[in-house]
């Protein structure tokens, strides 16, 4: 399980507060196939929410506390049925997103970047265009 320091944490409540849950949690609790969601999620986006659908908080607190021993990751957030969970990625793994900024892509190495804003001078309006 993994421990957040108060202004880790509160930096991941911030990006976190923007997020719609991935994964929702029925009736049926916790089963393997869901605990095999949360992971793929956290594989792909470090920071998730997850929804419970149930209405007993003590499972809810369990759940909890299953989700962070099984998969090594560390509670930011529960509010009320809202939980959020944060797994860093490993370092040796990128994701193809990653690697495209990165220009380790063979096809976006070939490719011209665009004129940076800065060059090509402010935004133009509707109005500036009707003067």
């Amino acid at each position: 399980m993994i421990n957040l320091t108060s202004t880790q944490r509160r930096e991941l409540k911030a990006r976190a507060h923007l997020l719609h849950p991935v994964v929702m949690v029925g009736n049926a609790g916790l089963t393997p196939s869901v605990i095999r969601e949360i992971d793929v999620a956290l594989k792909s986006h470090e920071l998730i929410k997850i929804r419970v659908f149930g209405d007993d908080r003590t499972a809810r607190a369990t759940l909890v506390d299953t989700v962070c021993t099984q998969l090594n990751a560390a509670t930011v957030q529960h509010i009320g049925k809202i939980l959020v969970f944060y797994r860093p990625r490993p370092d040796d793994e990128s994701t193809p997103a990653e690697s495209r900024k990165n220009g380790k892509s063979g096809d976006d190495a070939k490719k011209t970047s665009p004129r940076s804003r800065a060059r090509q001078g402010p935004r133009r309006t509707k109005r500036s265009f009707q003067a």
